[in-house]
Formats: structure tokens, sequence, C-alpha cells
């Protein structure tokens, strides 16, 4: 506990690092699938390719890889625990981050999974910063990793042109409030009647069933224009308080990180919100959107292709099943790529 009059410490972003499968899938090969078009794809979800984890890499060693990368950028190989950010661990049970934990050399510590799908990221560093304002831990791995193709179904034009795999982490040390890279306080919120919006029925304990692409439940399906609506109103409200918690007004964030869900999804929000486009910074292009792998990705290569810059003032956000959604607020400190 802290000591009375004595300060809790805040988290401080200070080792960024992610990784994506070398197998490229473009528009071009999704598209002849479906019978639709490149364009037709890119038009409506911003994405021309997406990276696929072949059979023997998944979740786990996508979290190891860019676990790593992201112990390397803070320069020290220890961490006090490691949260793993995902909706598609490797295996039902035992949950994944021991595993990753111990393939990265930390076998003993403190080591879990956060479920709340694309908002997971958003939800670990939550954690992790709450274990380090209590001085449980000094330093905590935040890794989100998905393997989304695990659970699409090839034939659904509303998932499979959106979804890709991947894996980003960063690293949180305890410090000073005012310092770059101090995380500022969390927007957190949730809805659950609403959670058909977003599933994968199969696989839970309500609806029981062996792994198989053939399962009528097996694969996950999205009820697109509503998850658009929700989206624009939960990231909206959370990407105001967050920025309202810092003390900043909006016109004075000079970079929004936002949950790669969809590119139309990015740009109603920046319009909703009156925020010029050129302060969202984005790669859903390239990658698609990755799920709880999504915000850690999206930091790591602005960081690396300066999107972001030491000294900017920066609003993270995310929206996902569950419903979930959340949001913080950093100025952005100066790190070193983990490659």
């Amino acid at each position: 506990m802290t000591a009375p009059g004595t300060a809790a410490p805040a988290a401080v972003l200070c080792g960024l690092g992610s990784w994506l499968p070398p197998t490229v899938v473009p528009n071009e090969e999704v598209a002849a699938r479906l019978g639709v078009t490149d364009e037709w794809i890119y038009q409506r979800v911003g994405v021309r390719n997406r990276r696929r984890a072949e059979d023997g890499t998944a979740t786990v060693a996508m979290a190891v890889e860019a676990g790593a990368r992201a112990l390397k950028s803070h320069g020290d190989s220890q961490a006090d625990a490691v949260l793993l950010a995902t909706a598609t661990p490797d295996r039902l049970c035992p949950s994944s981050a021991p595993e990753v934990a111990a393939r990265l050399g930390l076998s003993g510590v403190a080591a879990l999974d956060v479920s709340a799908a694309c908002s997971g990221f958003v939800y670990g560093m939550s954690v992790a910063a709450g274990f380090i304002a209590a001085r449980t831990f000094q330093r905590v791995l935040v890794i989100g990793a998905d393997t989304m193709s695990a659970v699409l179904d090839p034939d659904d034009r509303g998932t499979t042109p959106i979804f890709g795999d991947g894996a980003g982490a960063v690293v949180l040390r305890a410090g000073e409030r005012d310092e770059p890279g101090a995380l500022g306080a969390f927007v957190l919120g949730s809805d659950g009647d609403l959670a058909d919006l977003i599933q994968v029925r199969g696989g839970g304990a309500l609806t029981r069933y062996r792994f198989t692409a053939e399962e009528p439940h097996a694969h996950l399906r999205m009820q697109g224009r509503e998850v658009f609506k929700q989206a624009l109103e939960r990231m909206g409200s959370a990407v105001r308080d967050a920025a309202r918690n810092a003390g900043w007004p909006l016109d004075g964030v000079d970079r929004f990180a936002i949950h790669q869900a969809n590119a139309r999804i990015s740009r109603a929000l920046a319009m909703r919100l009156g925020v010029p486009a050129e302060r969202w910074v984005s790669n859903i292009e390239q990658v698609g959107n990755t799920t709880g792998a999504s915000v850690p990705l999206l930091l790591d290569h602005a960081n690396a292709d300066g999107g972001l810059l030491p000294g900017q003032r920066v609003v993270v956000a995310a929206f996902g099943a569950g419903l979930t959604w959340g949001a913080t607020s950093v100025v952005w400190p100066a790190l070193t790529s983990g490659e």
C-alpha cells in the first residue's frame, strides 16, 4: 500500500515492440474468394493487406516475438509481470501468458491473460498501471496478440476482409507522473447487453463443441452497422474524457492513436470530434484490424516512421467486443526500436 502523504508511482512507457507473421495476404486473394474486388474491400474498410500466421505459429509465438522486442527497446530483459491481452489464446485452458513469460526467460513472474477483445490492450495497460501504483510491481510487460485467422469464416464478407494477425507490446515501469511516457487516467467501460454484436458463439461452456472449421459456431460474427454506431459513440466519449482528464482540449492533442477497427470508423470519429485527419496515426491499410494487437502495433509503427514524436500529446483509445472500450493519454517519450 502507498504510505499516507506519498504519491503513488505512475506507469511510464519505456519500451515498445511488435511482430507480424511474414505471410502477407493481399486484397486480391481475399476478393477472389468473396466475389468482390480489391477496391470494394479498400473503400469499405481501408485495408490493402493483412498478415496471416501459418500453421504452427499462433498467439503465444507472436506474443513472445513482440515481447522480446519491447524488452530490447527498454534495454532490460527482466520484468516483474507479464500481461497478455488476447481474444484468441492458443488454448482455452491454461491461459497463454505463463507460457509467454517462460519462453521469454521470465518463469516465476506473475502472468495472466486479459480478455477484452479489441480493448484488451488498453485494459491490460490499466491493470499494469494499477499494479505499479500499488507498488506490487516495478516493471510490467503488456502484450497484445491475436490470431484472428483462426476464427474467421473465409466466406464472410463482413469479417474476413477486415482482420489480420499480429502482436505488439510495451514495457511499463514505475516513475513520476509529470515525466514523458507517464500514462494518464484511464477511461474504461462496457455494455454486456450488446454482447451479441461481435461474438464467436462456440467454444465456451454455453455452446460446447470441438474446435473445427466445420462447426456452425466456430467463426467470428459481427453486426457491422450497429458496431459502427456503437464504436463512434463509445470511443468518441472515451477520447473526450481521456483528453479532459489530462487537462488537454481536443484541439491541443497532437496525435490520436485509435484502435484500427475500420478506416471508415476512424474518419467518421475524426469528423465527429472535429479533429484534422492528419493528427490520426494509422496502419490499417497494411495490417488490417489485429484486435488486441491493434493499439501496440500502431504505436510501434508510428514511433518508427515518425508519426509519433517525443513531446507530443497523444490520446490512445480502443473499442471492441463485450462491448468494451477504453482510453488514456500520454506525452510521447523518446523510445528506441526493439528490432
